[in-house]
Formats: structure tokens, C-alpha cells, sequence
């Protein structure tokens, strides 16, 4: 089956040129001394907000600088109908950017920022799901002075086709739901997805997937009989394995580090997250491709915070250091979006306990994707929804094209939506009670 049409519309390469005023003057802003930040907005689209840095206005932007993503809209098959409608009536759609001086806001964003300029960029997006297209690429006034002393801010501005396969659970990963391959209106199903508890009777595949190879100096698996174990709030066990329409088990997402409450309290904290980890078949036993840890913020966010990592075998065995891919927080009541998209902040990937990038920009005319040997992923790689607490969820992922070669590719992604979609529940106070499918292990083990 075909992958969806979606087009990634990049705005990058930001820099404000701004006239030192030849006298001290209230509206006179100083280059060296004034930081500036723009709001982005695309109609129909969260509107997103980057620093933009300031350049002395005698230089020029040098050619061959690394790119640096400002901003990043996604556009599916739907938007870009809308978007490009025959409609008389119908505006052309525009990028329109709102340029400030001063810091911006603790809480909202923008409350301390003056407003400098807007500029509008105008986006013809006909038939751009086959073919990238360059919409602006250099300086462009900002303001209304007409003698030359505006304000001048350099941006490129871009499209690019991003074709994307979608699956949707047929209903919540812990209902052992079919996963079907949506193509338009055409819903196939691919995969079929068993969810069960590792440490009840059931000795099935997944009760099998920990058998790995000791190849890793780190230990992802956590010591039986551990304080954590034996701790009285917990949650732990919880197993899912995807098999393909065969019957073949494809991948298996696996709670290897229960969720438990930290003392005196009945949430997951972020120093002593829970984890699944991902697994696929190679070689005659399941190996570890990513390791996603789980747990309750506190204050007013009071979200589901989440870390994924690529695992050491997974990008050449060169290092016992994961790779961070995501790490992020999803809103406890209203759910949201789990994403890897390694086009995001220079595209840079960050391993796991340390400081200095995994992958270095230079050189690159993409954003930095992929100049360490072992980096395998760039640009949009997937995402997943996730429903807010007490909601039924049936996730909907989406998959680059790039990251696709076999079955084994995309059921792994799976997994992760459905670990992801759990660690929601997972991540619930103690207080609370689960659903029936989420505490069968409780009457199996007599607790």
C-alpha cells in the first residue's frame, strides 16, 4: 500500500540586521544589547516562537552556514487541499512572522517583547507533495521606513515532500486491539497486537524477548528482588508484542522497570522514572532498539514526562551511551503528541548522561542530519497521539517513509505508540484506579 502525501514547510537561517540610531533615542534598539525573538504563524497551526539572532548591520549573512530550524508545520493531504482549493473566494496561504525586541515572558511568551515588524511570506503549495520548492531564501525588510534604515531579517523558507505511512489502533493497547494501514479512505489491517503480564502463568513470546545477548556494558534490565520490587505502590509486568498478519511476533514493548511511587507520595517521579524497552527480532532472539522511561511531573504542568532513547545496539554497538531521539511532556488531561523529529532545534541528537552533541551540523546543508556514523535518523521520524487520563485511546502513528525497509521497521514503531500510550496509565497517581485489563496481574499474583 501507497504511504499518505505530507509536506514539511521548514523556516530557517534566521538573522536581524537593525540600524544603531546615531542619537540615544526610546525606540532605538542596540544590537549588542537587545535580544529578539519572532512568533511564526502558519493559518490553521499553533503558532511557534524562535530566538533570532542579531548580526552587526555592516555584515552579510556568510554563505555555507549551517542551516538552523526555526520552525516546522506538517501538512497532510487534507491541509494541502485546503490550502490549495480552486475556490475563488479562497486567500492564498501565507507565512506570516512577527519579529520583537526584548525577552520574552517567563509564562507567556511574549508579554515583555516590543513589537519591531511582520513580514508575510506567500506560499503557493500546488503539487508540492512530489516536489520541494524554495519560497524565500535571503534578507527582507521589516517595518515601514522607506529610506533603507528598516530593520532587515534573513530567512529561508521551504517546503519539502515528507511522505509518511499511518497506522491506527483499532482500539486501546491494552485491549490487545488490530493495527490497521490508513491510505485515504482504505483501512487494511496489518497488525494485530497482544498485551499480557510478564510475571503471571503466560510464558509466551514475550515472557522469552528478555534472553539477550550481553553485549552492553549497561544493564537495561532491573535486579529481582530490588527495593523497587518489593515496594507496596507499583506497577509492573505490563507486556506488549506485535505480530505480523502471519502470527509472527514482529516486536514487543515491555516494562522493564516497574512504575512505583516515590516515598511519601503517590506518583512516578522523574529521579526514579519506570521504563519499557523496545525489541526486535534478529539473529534468533529479540535484541533492544530503544528504551522509553516514564513519569508524573510535578506543579502546574502535572504532566506525563517521557525520554526515549536509541539503544547502543541499535546505532552500531559503538557505545553504551543511548541516544536521546525525544524528550518532552505530554499533558495529563488532554493528552497530545509524542514525536521524534530530528529536524527540531539544528537537529541535533544529545547521548543519553551528557553534554556534547552526538551529531555535529557542520558541514551540513540539512540541518545536521546524520554526520555521525551511527545517527539513522533525520528529519520527521514518527509520531503518536495520546489521549488524556480516563479517555479511551486509540493511538494514531505516523511513520516516515525513510525509516521504513521491512515489517519489522514499522511494528517497532508500534510498540513504542502502545508504551507510550501506557505509560499514561502507568504514570497515574496511586490514589486512582486502573482499568480491569491493567490490574488483572493484582488477582494472578494474590495482591
Amino acid at each position: 500500500m501507497d504511504p499518505c502525501p505530507f509536506v514539511r514547510l521548514l523556516v530557517s537561517n534566521l538573522a536581524l540586521k537593525i540600524p544603531v540610531a546615531s542619537k540615544p533615542a526610546r525606540s532605538g534598539v542596540h544590537p549588542s544589547s537587545s535580544p529578539c525573538f519572532c512568533k511564526i504563524r502558519l493559518k490553521n497551526f499553533p503558532q511557534q516562537t524562535s530566538v533570532v539572532p542579531l548580526i552587526p548591520p555592516e555584515n552579510q549573512f556568510p554563505d555555507g552556514q549551517t542551516q538552523t530550524l526555526a520552525a516546522s508545520f506538517h501538512l497532510n493531504k487534507a491541509d494541502l487541499e485546503k490550502y490549495t482549493g480552486k475556490s475563488i473566494f479562497a486567500r492564498k496561504p501565507s507565512l506570516k512572522i512577527a519579529i520583537y525586541t526584548g525577552r520574552r515572558g517567563a509564562t507567556c511568551g511574549i508579554n515583555s517583547g516590543r513589537l519591531l515588524g511582520r513580514v508575510t511570506v506567500p506560499l503557493d503549495l500546488a503539487g508540492i507533495e512530489s516536489k520541494s520548492c524554495v519560497f524565500h531564501n535571503g534578507w527582507v525588510s521589516v517595518g515601514k521606513d522607506a529610506k533603507g534604515s528598516s530593520a532587515q531579517l534573513h530567512l529561508n523558507v521551504r517546503a519539502e515532500p515528507d511522505p509518511r505511512f499511518v497506522f491506527q489502533f483499532d482500539g486501546e493497547p491494552e485491549c490487545s486491539p488490530q493495527v490497521f494501514q490508513i491510505q485515504g479512505n482504505i483501512r487494511q489491517p496489518v497488525f494485530t497486537c497482544k498485551f499480557s503480564f510478564r510475571n503471571s502463568g503466560d510464558r509466551n513470546q514475550s515472557s522469552r524477548s528478555f534472553q539477550l545477548e550481553p553485549s552492553s556494558s549497561r544493564s537495561w534490565l532491573p535486579s529481582h528482588g530490588s527495593e523497587r520490587e518489593r515496594s507496596g505502590k507499583e506497577r509492573k509486568g505490563w507486556s506488549i508484542t506485535v505480530h505480523d498478519l502471519s502470527g509472527s511476533p514482529v516486536a514487543v514493548a515491555s516494562m522493564v522497570t516497574p512504575f512505583v511511587a516515590s516515598p511519601g507520595s503517590d506518583r512516578v517521579s522523574r529521579s526514579n522514572p519506570g521504563a519499557w524497552l523496545i525489541l526486535r527480532p534478529g539473529d534468533g532472539t529479540w535484541k533492544p532498539w530503544g528504551r522509553l522511561e516514564a513519569w508524573r511531573e510535578r506543579g502546574s504542568s502535572d504532566g506525563l514526562g517521557y525520554r526515549f532513547e536509541l539503544m547502543p545496539e541499535a546505532n552500531g554497538g559503538m557505545s553504551a551511551a543511548g541516544i536521546v531521539l525525544a524528550e518532552s511532556t505530554l499533558s495529563s488531561n488532554k493528552g497530545g503528541k509524542f514525536v521524534i523529529d530530528m529536524s527540531s532545534n539544528g537537529g541535533q541528537l544529545t547521548p543519553a548522561n551528557s553534554n556534547s552533541p552526538a551529531c555535529s551540523p557542520r558541514g551540513s546543508g540539512d540541518f545536521g542530519y546524520g554526520l555521525w556514523p551511527y545517527c539513522m535518523y533525520k528529519g520527521f521520524v514518527m509520531s503518536s497521539t495520546l489521549e488524556g487520563e480516563g479517555k479511551c485511546s486509540k493511538p494514531a502513528v505516523e511513520v516516515s517513509v525513510q525509516q521504513v525497509n521491512c515489517t519489522e521497521d514499522a511494528a517497532a514503531f508500534v510498540a513504542l505508540a502502545a508504551a507510550i500510550d501506557l505509560s499514561m496509565d502507568a504514570c497515574r497517581l496511586f490514589s486512582q484506579k486502573l482499568r480491569k485489563e491493567l490490574c488483572m496481574h493484582q488477582d494472578m499474583l494474590g495482591g
